[in-house]
């Protein structure tokens, strides 16, 4: 079977776009700064990966030009290197941002709190928010878990909003199901 190293090649970029998580205990990029509170792009830098791929490095430092079919067979590259950062994550918040999607931006700023979260528990609490899977208090403890465990207080935020919907309309562990 022949290898198309163009499709490769634009099959590894999208796999870079589209994201992935971290497992815990990974670092989230080898500068370990963070770009959340400074202003670098607006919505004329996107596509990120076309008009600023320099701005793409992996969780361990290597550049989105790196990212090749070569690299690739000869083991400069692995897996962990084509997953997404909290810093890529926080520039396509800022160009969402820049072109007034502020609800894609707060999406894109708890993805990138969830990088940081190892993969299985995210499944888990996915699960947990659920109507009718969690009590108030498993949610709560979640939110702590996140705020403490990982710095995700956008996060945490959100579970505790849950909890308090999921509370006032009926849709908590334990409450029955209307209709």
């Amino acid at each position: 079977m022949e290898i198309n190293e163009k499709l490769i090649a634009e099959m590894v970029r999208q796999v870079l776009q589209s994201g992935g998580n971290q497992e815990k205990g990974a670092s989230n990029s080898p500068q370990e700064t963070s770009v959340k509170d400074r202003k670098v792009l607006s919505k004329n830098d996107y596509p990120l990966a076309v008009k600023r791929p320099e701005l793409l490095v992996g969780p361990r430092g290597k550049g989105f030009d790196e990212l090749t079919l070569s690299n690739i067979e000869s083991g400069n590259v692995a897996f962990e290197d084509f997953k997404i950062t909290p810093d890529a994550l926080e520039y396509q918040a800022q160009i969402a941002e820049d072109d007034g999607c502020h609800q894609i931006a707060v999406n894109l700023r708890r993805a990138a709190e969830l990088t940081k979260v190892p993969d299985s528990r995210v499944l888990e609490i996915y699960n947990a928010m659920r109507p009718h899977r969690s009590t108030k208090s498993d949610l709560l403890g979640i939110a702590d878990e996140l705020e403490k465990n990982y710095g995700a207080m956008v996060c945490a935020e959100l579970l505790r909003e849950t909890a308090d919907v999921y509370e006032r309309r009926k849709l908590l562990k334990g409450d029955l199901p209307t209709g």
